[in-house]
């Protein structure tokens, strides 16, 4: 990725976007349009990510990976996109409880089944090309999770790209579930799932539908991250996308990702309160 040069009418937009989406999820309040001008480019959309990163008082405890619709990758020039997550909405709830996910009302509410990669030590900033093979040597283990995908704005996904992106990749949080044992000799479709709202399931999948499998999603991360000045730190946490498709909930819908013998992670939505 290159970096868009800096003007004063990308500055701008960029910050009155952010602050908006912002604003937005702290009040726990409904966007009704997309705040600005719709950005371009995926550039564009990252610049105004970052700067919302800034704006967000948070720390970045990892990041979510998407997938751009295939009918849309030529247009934006690339099959996946980013997100953080924030650590205050990282969760990790005992065996048998389930998360929550606070929903906006009025915004964009789903889960997400998702295998998750935890960073076991720091990737070097000046790398920018990696194999799957050689991001191996940078996983700690991979775990089992959901992915609460929100936003304040209930039409996010409707946008496209670059309107998800703007907004934190359409992030919400994280809810891990158990590490997978074996993680190393397991090949991607035997990494199988279900997704279950209100008891009904919803979707099935498994990893194998990942483009190069949870490896070569996170080799991608590794350049992606290190191509923004972010390279990836140990402890970061990595969701190398949804496994049975998005899943839309609303409070009081209670979600199950199901791994069969590798366990099960559940959910219930909630309303959001402002923060």
């Amino acid at each position: 990725m290159t970096e868009p040069a800096a003007t004063p009418a990308l500055d701008a937009n960029a910050l009155a976007i952010a602050r908006r989406f912002t604003d937005a999820r702290r009040a726990a309040q409904a966007l009704s349009e997309f705040p600005g001008r719709l950005p371009r480019s995926l550039e564009e959309a990252y610049a105004t990510q970052e700067v919302a990163i800034g704006l967000w008082p948070d720390e970045i405890a990892g990041w979510k990976i998407g997938k751009v619709p295939s009918a849309m990758q030529a247009e934006v020039g690339a099959s996946r996109l980013a997100g953080p997550i924030f650590r205050a909405s990282v969760q990790t709830p005992p065996a048998g409880a389930a998360g929550t996910f606070p929903v906006i009302p009025g915004g964009f509410a789903a889960v997400e089944a998702e295998v998750i990669v935890r960073v076991v030590r720091d990737a070097p900033a000046d790398r920018l090309e990696w194999t799957p093979e050689e991001a191996l040597h940078y996983v700690d283990e991979m775990l089992i999770g959901m992915e609460p995908a929100g936003s304040p704005l209930s039409i996010i996904n409707e946008l496209g790209p670059t309107v998800v992106v703007s907004d934190f990749g359409n992030n919400a949080g994280l809810i891990l579930g158990p590490v997978i044992p074996g993680w190393r000799e397991r090949p991607p479709e035997s990494l199988a799932c279900a997704t279950l709202v209100n008891g009904a399931v919803v979707g099935t999948g498994s990893a194998d539908s990942l483009e190069g499998g949870p490896l070569g999603c996170f080799a991608w991360m590794l350049e992606h991250a290190a191509r923004r000045g972010r390279p990836l730190r140990a402890g970061s946490l990595i969701t190398t996308g949804q496994l049975t498709g998005i899943h839309e909930v609303a409070p009081g819908d209670e979600a199950v990702v199901d791994f069969g013998p590798l366990g099960r992670v559940r959910c219930t939505a909630t309303i959001a309160k402002a923060k």
